[in-house]
């Protein structure tokens, strides 16, 4: 009998969803996990006290908004590792990280300069003294361990960039597990901790957070790295290359600065409202971020490929990859929708049970409107995370910065302190407006990837092509 020979397998189609998956499954395990260690934080701190879930997100929110525009600036190093990357440039690759990671070093003073303003924001947003005790206390130590964010994200984005995402996946997991054992033993005083509460869920996160980072890092400048891909030759000082990080870093970075200094603001202003609206918002975030999530690693897979096909000169390819990762985007975002509306109340009990029954079901009651909102959004918000990853690829970063600029603080929060504070409105018209806004905002980036401009954005510098002349009437053609 004759046996068939087996075929080996094809390479996936550029731009299919064969490609984009095996790029992507570890982007979203690892972002998964982090959303995960977070809704286990905030059910732990919920467990433990009431007051210290409605201080976690504003607390946490707002330290995150002051290291946002440095972490995003030097996690630009991802689009730039990714063009050089399709560009097989793997020596630049590896001196932007350099730059990157310099970068990051030199940042950590500045961060540490906004610890005083942070408490006056804070004091400012009117939230009961209990609350902002506790928020103060969140607060302070994420802030002096702040280093570990821009540097993580320097040192992420060379793996990210050359899409060796397992590494990175490896690395974020093994932090988010410690972080997870940390705030068990450090909120509830268990295995000889003190019971810190909220001050050891802060403290678990610091220390946690530093160990993705130096994980990457060991592997960055290991035998094997140093003699493949150049990492401690390039290690080295490029003030050009540092000024092109930051043309095309610093609009990504007041992107995410701006955004999350919006959604921040939103989440102070809901504080005004009593504590039963503020609790119930902050478990609903708290839900779907964990749902979410998975989402930016998506956005982060969009960035790579499209990066890679941009350096390669293939905008055609960039812009299908971008468009097979938004319908991933729209099948995953589905599967949530249908459980935000299918169990609304017994995903909220996760967060208070144990609790007061007035208490709790003075929360409960915005649950299915909440959940209901979330799901709506959901689509939309994954073309905003998505779409904008793959713009910020291509080094579209402009645009990106200013339409969410326009549309968070020109529309969203315009509306929403005429709502709150001039009408007196209530959570729900809140977070009414909050749908329309990210509606409208996932609509601007659908059109600007439609529209093409991007394509002609030039990242990278590439050296000019020196092409063979066959004759001498193709050198008098040249000329002419």
């Amino acid at each position: 009998m004759t046996v068939p020979l087996r075929r080996a397998p094809s390479s996936p189609t550029p731009g299919s969803f064969r490609e984009l998956l095996p790029l992507a499954a570890p982007l979203i395990l690892s972002t998964a996990s982090h959303a995960l260690m977070q809704f286990a934080d905030r059910m732990m701190l919920s467990r433990h006290d009431l007051v210290e879930i409605q201080a976690a997100l504003p607390a946490g929110l707002l330290a995150f908004t002051l290291t946002s525009f440095f972490f995003a600036t030097t996690g630009f190093v991802n689009t730039f590792v990714a063009q050089y990357h399709g560009a097989n440039d793997l020596r630049s690759a590896a001196r932007i990280t350099t730059q990157g990671i310099i970068l990051a070093l030199s940042v950590w003073p500045l961060i540490m300069g906004l610890i005083l303003p942070g408490r006056l924001i804070l004091e400012w947003s009117g939230h009961p003294p209990n609350v902002l005790a506790a928020e103060k206390t969140y607060f302070e130590p994420l802030m002096l361990g702040s280093l570990a964010i821009p540097l993580g994200a320097a040192i992420s984005g060379y793996y990210t960039g050359r899409g060796w995402t397992g590494l990175n996946m490896a690395a974020m997991i093994a932090g988010n597990v410690v972080n997870i054992v940390l705030d068990y033993a450090w909120i509830f005083g268990r295995w000889g901790f003190p019971e810190w509460g909220i001050r050891g869920a802060a403290w678990a996160t610091v220390i946690a957070g530093f160990i993705p980072p130096l994980f990457l890092l060991a592997h960055y400048f290991s035998p094997s790295m140093r003699r493949a891909a150049w990492t401690l030759a390039e290690l080295r000082w490029d003030g050009a290359l540092l000024r092109r990080l930051l043309r095309f870093g610093m609009p990504a970075g007041f992107h995410y600065l701006l955004d999350t200094a919006g959604f921040t603001l939103f989440v102070l202003i809901l504080g005004r409202m009593g504590e039963a609206p503020l609790a119930a918002s902050n478990i609903a975030f708290s839900i779907n971020h964990l749902s979410f999530m998975p989402v930016v690693g998506l956005g982060i897979a969009a960035s790579i490929l499209v990066g890679h096909y941009q350096g390669r000169g293939d905008s055609v390819t960039a812009e299908k990859a971008a468009w097979t990762t938004m319908k991933a985007g729209w099948i995953y975002m589905g599967a949530m929708a249908i459980l935000f509306l299918a169990i609304p109340g017994p995903l909220f009990r996760l967060f208070i049970a144990g609790h007061n029954p007035e208490s709790m079901e003075n929360i409960l009651r915005y649950a299915r409107p909440m959940m209901a909102m979330c799901a709506i959004w959901g689509f939309l918000d994954a073309v905003n995370i998505i779409f904008a990853g793959a713009l910020k690829g291509a080094g579209d970063t402009a645009f990106v910065m200013l339409w969410s600029v326009v549309m968070c603080w020109g529309v969203w929060l315009v509306g929403e302190w005429v709502l709150i504070v001039h009408l007196g409105a209530g959570v729900v018209a809140a977070w009414i407006w909050l749908t329309v806004y990210i509606i409208v905002l996932g609509l601007g980036f659908m059109v600007r990837v439609r529209s093409g401009r991007w394509k002609t954005i030039q990242v990278i510098e590439r050296p000019i092509p020196v092409l063979p002349l066959a004759s001498s009437s193709d050198a008098r053609l040249l000329v002419e």
